[in-house]
């Protein structure tokens, strides 16, 4: 296909694995053990697969500010994407983990971000391809030589003061994608303080799927995002900038153009109040 759908399914990429312009990226992650991920990489992945970390990879070092996750630094990113064969705007890259696009949706978005369109998810990630008994290995693909200058839409994102100035805004709509129980500040797990940013909506990102990990027909994305008008601005936030980029494909299938991302999210905005 000259133009990659934003999700694609097991059997399309099933008959792609031959394909020389196609670059598959396993973003397995676990929150609570930083090193699982590439640990069930190495065991097994899709026929091809390179691998990328959310923390080491999609993600820079953190600071006192900024979040858990922030935005990975843009020459070291580029030069791992090169490494793996990715030429901006040219090569077909699908991504995928087993958690409901938690971590394939941050690729998918920074690839995006960075100006690259030709990228997808799979759609029932690492589980549905293993249940169909599609390809898999334990070997790492060799390193290859792309190309990818970085051409960041910086207008993509919002910062903590942009947040700030805009939420007070009659059309601005601040997305928090938590679930509903983070968002409300009955629990907290992981970040030191309980609750929201003020203003916020909650829309939880793993409404996006099913329990399988599959995407819902178009018709129910476009219900999730019903209260917003194309002349709102929309703000999407998580916890860290990443499972926000699930409801940003969300939107995205949904035809909902201009969305921006939070990226220090609900762990950045109450660093401050610490």
């Amino acid at each position: 296909m000259s133009k990659l759908d934003s999700v694609v399914s097991g059997e399309w990429l099933a008959s792609q694995l031959t394909n020389s312009n196609l670059v598959i990226v396993d973003c397995r992650f676990r929150l609570g053990n930083l090193d699982w991920g590439y640990e069930q990489y190495l065991t097994r992945h899709i026929q091809g697969a390179y691998y990328l970390n959310l923390d080491s990879d999609l993600s820079s070092p953190v600071t006192q500010h900024g979040g858990r996750h922030p935005l990975p630094d843009l020459s070291l990113f580029a030069e791992k994407l090169g490494a793996m064969g990715i030429t901006l705007g040219e090569t077909l890259v699908v991504a995928y983990d087993d958690l409901r696009l938690a971590f394939a949706a941050r690729f998918w978005w920074l690839l995006r971000y960075l100006g690259h369109e030709q990228v997808a998810v799979l759609d029932g990630g690492w589980n549905a391809w293993e249940n169909q008994g599609y390809p898999t290995s334990n070997t790492i693909p060799e390193a290859k030589l792309g190309q990818f200058a970085p051409q960041p839409r910086h207008d993509w994102i919002v910062d903590l003061e942009g947040v700030k100035h805009r939420k007070i805004q009659p059309q601005t709509r601040l997305i928090d994608s938590r679930d509903g129980d983070r968002y409300r500040g009955e629990i907290e797990p992981i970040d030191p303080i309980a609750g929201h940013i003020p203003g916020a909506i909650n829309s939880p990102w793993k409404q996006v799927t099913d329990e399988q990990g599959y995407i819902l027909p178009v018709t129910a994305q476009r219900e999730l995002w019903e209260n917003c008008s194309i002349e709102d601005e929309i703000i999407v936030y998580c916890g860290s900038g990443v499972t926000a980029c699930v409801n940003l494909l969300s939107m995205e299938l949904a035809g909902i153009q201009g969305a921006k991302l939070y990226p220090g999210g609900w762990s950045d905005w109450c660093s401050y109040l610490v």
